[in-house]
C-alpha cells in the first residue's frame, strides 16, 4: 500500500470514529439529548381558537377564516412576546383601577382599558406623529377637548385628564359609527379615514374592511391583550399582587394659584424631590410653572 492510499485510509477512519463519537447518545433514538446546563426548556403550543371571542360584548366573527387567521397572528405574538406582556401586567396593577372608574363614569365598556395597552404599553411615550400619553392623543384632539398643552405643561401626560378626553372621543365615535368595535378602530386610524373607507369599500362592519397594516390588526390585538391580562395564568404568565407596580395613589393635592419660579424649590420645600414630583405630576413638561391670574393647578406631592 503506498503512502496515498495509506493517507487516504487514515482519513476515513477518523471520520468514521468522529461521526460514531457525535451520534453517540444514551438518549432513545431520534430524541435529542438535552443539557439542563445550556437549554432553556419552552413549552410553544398554538391558542385555542374554537371558542368565542369577543370585543366590548361585541362577538368576533370566528366562522369567517381571514378573522380566524388575524386573531391566532396577535394572540401568539403577544403570547410569546414575553418580556413586553409582562411589564404589560405589571402596569396595570397601576393604571386599571383609575381607568376602570373613569370607563365606568363614562358608560364606556371595561374593555377599552386594552386600547390603552396597545396604544402605550401603558406608559406616557411618543409617537412618531407626535401623539403623547398612555392615551396617545394628537395636540389638536387634546386641544378640542379640554387638554392644555403648552411648554411647560402638557396634560395627555396627565393619567386622569387624558383618560376623560379619551372616553369623550370614544363616545364620540361610537355615536358615529354605532359600535364599540368600529369606534375603537376609528380612534386607532382617525374618524375621517374610517368614515372614507366604509363609504369607499360599500363595507359594514370592521371585519369587512381592508385598512392599512397597522388598523387592519388592531382590533384584533385588543382581543388578543384582553384574552392575556384578563387570565393571564392560562397563558404561563404567574404574578403574585405583590409583583404589580402599585398606583399613585398615595399624595397631597396641592392646589397652586402662583408661579413657580423653580420646581426643584417647591419639591423640597413639600418635602420630597424634584424626580418624584415630576413621577407624580408628569404633565410637568419644565423645571418651573407659569400661572396665570385667576388660573390654579393641582400638583401632586407623594406622602
Amino acid at each position: 500500500m503506498n503512502s496515498r492510499h495509506l493517507q487516504y485510509l487514515n482519513i476515513a477512519l477518523a471520520a468514521f470514529l468522529g461521526i460514531a463519537i457525535f451520534t453517540s447518545t444514551d438518549e432513545p433514538e431520534g430524541q435529542p439529548s438535552y443539557r439542563p446546563d445550556k437549554d432553556i426548556p419552552q413549552v410553544v403550543k398554538p391558542v385555542d381558537l374554537n371558542r368565542e371571542f369577543d370585543f366590548a360584548g361585541e362577538l368576533l366573527p370566528m366562522d369567517n377564516f381571514d378573522v380566524r387567521e388575524r386573531l391566532d397572528r396577535e394572540l401568539l405574538v403577544n403570547t410569546y412576546w414575553h418580556s413586553s406582556t409582562l411589564l404589560n401586567l405589571k402596569n396595570a396593577y397601576k393604571f386599571f383601577p383609575m381607568i376602570e372608574q373613569k370607563l365606568a363614569e363614562a358608560g364606556i365598556p371595561e374593555d377599552f382599558k386594552y386600547l390603552a395597552v396597545a396604544e402605550s404599553s401603558l406608559r406616557n411615550v411618543v409617537s412618531p406623529a407626535g401623539a403623547r400619553g398612555l392615551w396617545q392623543i394628537m395636540s389638536a384632539t387634546a386641544r378640542e377637548h379640554g387638554l392644555e398643552v403648552s411648554n411647560e405643561v402638557d396634560e395627555r401626560y396627565h393619567y386622569e385628564k387624558a383618560t376623560e378626553a379619551a372616553c369623550k372621543v370614544l363616545k364620540q365615535y361610537h355615536r358615529s359609527f354605532g359600535t364599540w368595535t368600529m369606534a375603537a378602530a376609528a380612534y386607532n386610524a382617525g374618524y375621517g379615514n374610517i368614515k372614507d373607507e366604509i363609504e369607499t369599500q360599500r363595507a359594514e362592519t370592521y371585519y369587512d374592511l381592508n385598512l392599512n397594516a397597522e388598523t387592519a390588526r388592531y382590533i384584533f390585538r385588543l382581543v388578543a391583550i384582553k384574552e392575556i391580562l384578563s387570565r393571564p395564568d392560562e397563558f404561563g404568565f404567574y404574578l403574585e399582587d405583590e409583583d404589580g407596580y402599585p398606583p399613585l395613589d398615595d399624595y397631597e393635592p396641592i392646589v397652586v394659584s402662583e408661579t413657580i419660579n423653580n420646581l426643584g424649590d417647591f419639591a423640597l420645600e413639600q418635602g420630597t424631590t424634584y424626580r418624584m414630583l415630576k413621577v407624580y405630576n408628569p404633565w410637568l413638561l419644565d423645571s418651573r410653572l407659569t400661572v396665570r391670574p385667576g388660573q390654579e393647578y393641582e400638583i401632586r406631592v407623594p406622602k
